[in-house]
């Protein structure tokens, strides 16, 4: 079984992607998983191309730091031809239709939207089946877009011949929805405009204390597990409890100020190994290219011959 995810360098690294992704592949036992940095999909937008290759590589590094195995690491860039090629195999499988019908096409599509915001959910479905995935642990968000890549291996396998593992998506162990310490009613996110909200992993320890010291509570004044009535409560109580491996039922804590004193404690030393090993490899980018060399490697050699058999299969090769 071959388990596949990605994270899209959109922006830094923050606290809800460590505690609802990052710490759960760094666990992943499976000797063929395969986990990536999505640069290609942050190209969808408008963006910066020297900050795209910055957070590219320091996405890299934050992967590697959080002790996720570096043999199971690649960047999707470093595959491009691959990728290309399959992609485009693939886009003339797809119908028109099918890509339109995304959700996430439709909530930001329009006549100014670049093409690749149509087209990367078949992108998607090249990065899953080139690697030959079996199961894809995605969010409800993404649902949609493995729906898509089972629907295009089924059917090129139907029409040309088998290649494709038909891949099937999985839910991710319960994690921790870390939302954002001003605005509880959303998820932490790296594109976020404001950051007053998000911590990052590489934010210094007197800043993380800063942030959380000025998360919203309520006036209740009251330490309870009520997201419903207090979000903001609960999404710190959620945060130490994740740090910690407790159930945010079962704190107590006599004041807001006691309960922010020790989440950001808590966070200081979840995050503080991780930042010490990405400055590390930062300050040494022979080795991060090293380990960057060594993962493009791997996964082209295992995707080389599926590659093959689809372009000969379909006709090109």
């Amino acid at each position: 079984m071959t388990r596949l995810s990605a994270i899209t360098p959109s922006g830094h690294a923050h606290l809800g992607n460590h505690l609802g992704a990052l710490r759960h592949w760094a666990r992943s036992d499976g000797p063929d998983d395969l986990y990536f940095v999505s640069d290609l999909h942050a190209m969808t937008v408008s963006y910066n191309p020297p900050r795209l290759r910055s957070l590219t590589r320091e996405l890299l590094a934050v992967l590697v730091a959080s002790g996720i195995d570096p043999s199971r690491l690649c960047v999707q860039s470093d595959l491009v031809r691959e990728l290309g090629a399959l992609s485009w195999v693939l886009e003339c499988t797809c119908s028109y239709g099918e890509a339109a019908r995304m959700t996430q096409f439709k909530a930001k599509g329009g006549t100014a939207a670049r093409l690749g915001l149509l087209t990367y959910p078949v992108l998607m479905a090249a990065d899953i089946l080139l690697q030959g995935a079996s199961k894809v642990p995605v969010g409800d968000d993404q649902l949609q877009h493995v729906e898509l890549a089972r629907s295009l291996a089924r059917r090129f396998n139907a029409s040309y011949g088998e290649v494709f593992v038909v891949p099937e998506a999985v839910t991710p162990p319960t994690a921790a929805r870390v939302r954002d310490l001003t605005s509880p009613d959303r998820k932490m996110s790296k594109s976020t405009r404001d950051a007053a909200g998000v911590v990052f992993v590489l934010d210094d320890p007197d800043l993380i204390r800063r942030k959380i010291s000025r998360a919203v509570t309520d006036s209740l004044d009251e330490v309870a597990y009520r997201p419903e009535t207090q979000p903001g409560v609960a999404n710190l109580l959620e945060i130490y409890a994740a740090c910690t491996g407790t159930s945010p039922r079962d704190l107590t804590f006599p004041t807001y100020a006691a309960l922010k004193s020790a989440v950001a404690d808590a966070v200081i030393e979840e995050l503080r190994p991780i930042r010490s090993g990405v400055t590390t490899l930062l300050s040494d980018p022979a080795e991060l290219d090293r380990i960057r060399k060594a993962g493009a490697d791997r996964a082209r050699t295992r995707a080389t011959h599926r590659l093959d058999s689809a372009l000969r299969l379909a006709g090109v090769a």
